[in-house]
């Protein structure tokens, strides 16, 4: 019998145990079956979250994260069963107590599917979800060819500054992202909360800056240890005064430079499906669609 409890904080103990669940699966799957916006709600600040942890004989067979609340009014939730109990029921259950939760709020649901799985699709639908969002994963050889970074003239590139330039990179960030649900409307404390994590390195975040230092855009890169050594396009914006210069492919470029120079042979990427422009540009630089995430809504 499967025990469900809803925790608004977790002990290190139970926060060490979803870690665990966390880390079986992305062994099994070859991707994390959560986002890094719940990892650092477990690792960091919870007080905007809440967890529900559920146990099969005393073991943590499952895992859910609900925002209770978003810029959109309603919860947007996320979950992991770990690969031994699966097809067990374990995320039928998971999944009901999150709708549940939402419905006693009045709100409505979100709920992302990491790799489209078609287990995840038929659970989905049969909880009256319908497909509501796509996040593509591209990746790209950095063993292929790759033209030099050709920057408009009067901008060079920097290394980010920890303790000078959070500010400003929120400030373009905001402007850049003002119309993405997770990535616009950051804090200084968004960038803290990542500069304390173990892959930042100031050296792979690349600023474009002007003659006055004044920031134009960024490229922050990342790099995964596990499953796999692979770089990633964390995030790449440009201020929208800057538009119209090429200087979203220079700094693309420029960061993939710097991957390869790591010694990584594989870069991936998340973008929006619907961002054609984007899109666009990543695949004329020579990505190719690997996987895609979906958010299901009720």
């Amino acid at each position: 019998m499967l025990d469900l409890r809803w925790a608004d904080r977790l002990e290190d103990a139970e926060i060490a145990e979803v870690a665990a669940v966390i880390d079986a699966a992305t062994v099994a799957d070859g991707q994390s079956p959560v986002s890094e916006h719940v990892l650092l709600h477990l690792r960091g600040d919870q007080g905007a979250s809440t967890n529900l942890l559920a146990r099969a004989g005393g073991q943590l067979a499952g895992y859910a994260h609900l925002d209770a609340t978003d810029q959109f009014g309603g919860a947007t939730g996320e979950l992991v069963v770990h690969p031994d109990h699966r097809r067990r029921g374990v995320a039928t259950e998971l999944v009901g107590a999150l709708v549940e939760r939402a419905d006693s709020g009045r709100g409505r649901l979100r709920l992302w599917a990491h790799g489209e799985h078609p287990g995840a699709a038929r659970l989905a639908q049969r909880f009256g979800f319908t497909r509501a969002r796509v996040l593509l994963q591209l990746r790209r050889s950095l063993l292929s060819a790759l033209a030099q970074p050709s920057l408009p003239d009067g901008v060079r590139l920097r290394t980010f500054r920890v303790g000078e330039d959070e500010q400003r990179f929120v400030e373009v960030n905001n402007r850049a992202f003002d119309w993405h649900p997770e990535q616009g409307g950051w804090g200084v404390e968004q960038v803290r909360l990542r500069e304390a994590e173990p892959w930042f390195d100031p050296e792979g975040l690349l600023l474009a800056v002007d003659s006055d230092d004044r920031l134009l855009g960024f490229h922050w890169t990342k790099v995964h240890t596990a499953p796999s050594p692979i770089g990633e396009v964390y995030v790449l914006g440009v201020d929208p005064t800057a538009h119209g210069h090429g200087l979203g492919v220079a700094l693309t470029l420029a960061g993939l430079h710097h991957l390869r120079g790591k010694g990584l042979r594989e870069v991936m990427l998340y973008v929006e499906a619907d961002n054609t422009a984007a899109v666009a540009m990543y695949r004329k630089l020579g990505f190719a669609d690997w996987d895609s995430d979906v958010a299901y809504l009720r």
